[in-house]
Parts: C-alpha cells; sequence; structure tokens
C-alpha cells in the first residue's frame, strides 16, 4: 500500500482511539487529525485533503451523509457507525466500506485491503471526468403536486435550504428535496460554480462583481446579489482574464 494520509471523524472517543489503534499496525498511514462533529469534518477535510476518511454517520451538527454533500475534496470513504439501516446509501455514494460497531481488528483489516484494490478516490462516481459525462439540459422540479420541466440554463442560481435546496429562475422559485451538494455534483462546472457554502451561480447570469469593504458579491442577472464565500474566491478567479 502506498503511503496515506487519514482523517478519523467520530464524535466518541472510544470509537476514535480503536481506530488509531488499529491503525498502529498500517505505518504507512499517517493519521492527519480527528474530528467531533460534521461541521468540524467538513472543515478539516477540504483544508487538509486527506487520502482516506473513517466517517460516522450519526454525529452533531451534521450527519456523516451531509458531510459528503459539502465536501470539495473527495477522499476515500469508509463509514464506521453503529447503525445498519445506512448501509445501501452508504455503497450507493460508492463508499469504501461499511463498518458495523462493534468491528473487529479482522474486519478492519478486510476494509483496509480495500484500499489498494480501489485505486484513488477518483473512482467514485460523482468525480468522473467532466467530458465524458452527459449532463442533462433539462431537469424535473417540483412544483405543487406536479413535476415541472425547466431548461437547466435557465437556472439563475441555488440556495441551500437546510437539507434542501432552493432553485431560482428568472420568474420562478422551486424547492427540490435534495441537499446542494448533490445538485452540484449533476450539473456542468463549466456553467456552474460554487461561490459560498449556501450558493452555486450559473455564469451565463452573472452580471457583475464588486467588493464592499472586505467582502466579494457577485450581482445576477435578475438583480439578487450574493456574497462570495473566502474559500470559494478561487472558483470565481478562474473566470478573470
Amino acid at each position: 500500500m502506498s503511503r496515506k494520509t487519514a482523517l478519523i471523524i467520530d464524535d466518541e472517543e472510544a470509537s476514535r482511539f480503536l481506530i488509531r489503534q488499529y491503525l498502529a499496525d498500517y505505518p504507512e498511514i499517517t493519521i492527519a487529525g480527528e474530528c467531533r462533529n460534521g461541521l468540524e469534518a467538513v472543515r478539516d477535510i477540504n483544508a487538509m485533503q486527506p487520502d482516506l476518511v473513517f466517517l460516522d454517520i450519526q454525529m452533531p451538527a451534521m450527519n456523516g451523509f451531509r458531510v459528503l454533500e459539502e465536501i470539495t475534496h473527495i477522499p476515500l470513504i469508509i463509514f464506521t457507525t453503529a447503525y445498519d439501516q445506512f448501509a445501501l446509501q452508504a455503497f450507493e455514494m460508492n463508499a469504501l466500506d461499511y463498518l458495523l460497531k462493534p468491528y473487529t481488528r479482522e474486519r478492519f483489516s478486510k476494509a483496509m485491503d480495500r484500499i489498494d484494490r480501489s485505486g484513488h478516490a477518483q473512482n467514485l462516481h460523482f468525480l468522473a471526468d467532466a467530458q465524458t459525462v452527459n449532463f442533462p439540459k433539462r431537469i424535473l422540479v417540483e412544483k405543487g403536486n406536479r413535476l415541472k420541466s425547466i431548461a437547466v440554463d435557465e437556472i439563475i442560481y441555488l440556495k441551500a435550504e437546510k437539507d434542501y435546496t432552493q432553485i431560482h429562475t428568472h420568474d420562478q422559485q422551486f424547492l427540490s428535496s435534495q441537499g446542494i451538494g448533490i445538485i452540484e455534483k449533476r450539473l456542468d462546472p463549466e456553467k456552474f460554480i460554487r461561490i459560498h457554502r449556501s450558493h452555486i451561480v450559473n455564469i451565463l447570469h452573472i452580471r457583475e462583481v464588486y467588493r464592499d469593504i472586505s467582502k466579494m458579491f457577485l450581482v445576477m442577472e435578475n438583480g439578487t446579489e450574493l456574497s462570495i464565500g473566502r474559500n470559494y474566491t478561487d472558483n470565481l478567479k478562474k473566470l478573470i482574464y
């Protein structure tokens, strides 16, 4: 196994200790850090960019699945949880393995054996090369008790609303039951960029950008002003020529 960094994410100290203990058998794995809740997890995954993450599901602030929706760096994921009912959802997100607590050293070893066979995190389905992905030109969104078809190019921006996502066009607003992180992975990154933890914009509808004291703002074609998060300014800089 090649050298890798790992992040341990679990709200229980005993669970984190067990993983540290088992990882002692793998000197090629360097523990980059530990997190006790979902907010710390998103922050540290994006900042440290570990190769491997041991991720609990039920945690304070944000559960493990929500963490995966919010991160921009995508590592290999091994879920570690006391709940068996989330296994299907975990593997739908291409988790490397699903360790059900309490698990043995032998079971942990089997999970670790999957790492070299998996290649790198690029095997996750939502990191497929954008050039080979057929991004939809139209999508179906809920409107009352019906599904309405809208052109993706008509979307001006998307806004996170707790576990839901608001989709804004010029004259309408829709509410999707999908989290903004999941929707982001289904949109063409050549057209849609993340400018904030809560906002994704369609670059086709950006009118202008301006700075106010220490913050930067986007003005969209419909007049909506959106602030640009500090961690997302690089996404915008790529558009500047």
